[in-house]
């Protein structure tokens, strides 16, 4: 199976994904960036969109760029994922872009970089890094 496809087909499993509305916006080898709308369901008490929204679809980036180097067949967990935010997530949308920093034959180290978009305009709000390992 083709990796886009074959990447397409785990991300639809994901109910976590389904519940915050995110979409797999692109998949390259190495490289996976998902979207998700800001909505009312997902923010904080602040007005901003919640930290939680931003590490789940930086993970699931970071997580689904490393299966793009993997055999098929191969399945990703977390073992480690770090979050640094750096500014509030004001936007329509998110944009997580996760990309492989390196991959070992045990582990592949990954990070992510989430971006807040509001009518073309993008404010990077956070980068995550972390390991994952085939299971």
């Amino acid at each position: 199976m083709e990796i886009e496809a074959r990447i397409r087909d785990s991300f639809g499993k994901q109910t976590m994904m389904q519940t915050l509305g995110a979409e797999l916006d692109n998949v390259a080898e190495g490289r996976v960036v998902i979207t998700a709308p800001i909505l009312p369901t997902s923010l904080q008490q602040q007005g901003a969109g919640h930290a939680g929204l931003a590490f789940s679809i930086g993970d699931s980036a970071a997580g689904y760029s490393a299966l793009t180097v993997l055999p098929e067949g191969a399945e990703v967990m977390t073992v480690e994922m770090k979050i640094n935010l750096m500014a509030p997530a004001l936007g329509d949308r998110l944009v997580a872009e996760g990309r492989v920093v390196r991959a070992g034959r045990r582990i592949v180290v990954v990070a992510a970089d989430v971006f807040a978009e509001t009518a073309g305009a993008r404010k990077h709000v956070a980068m995550l890094q972390g390991t994952m390992i085939p299971v």
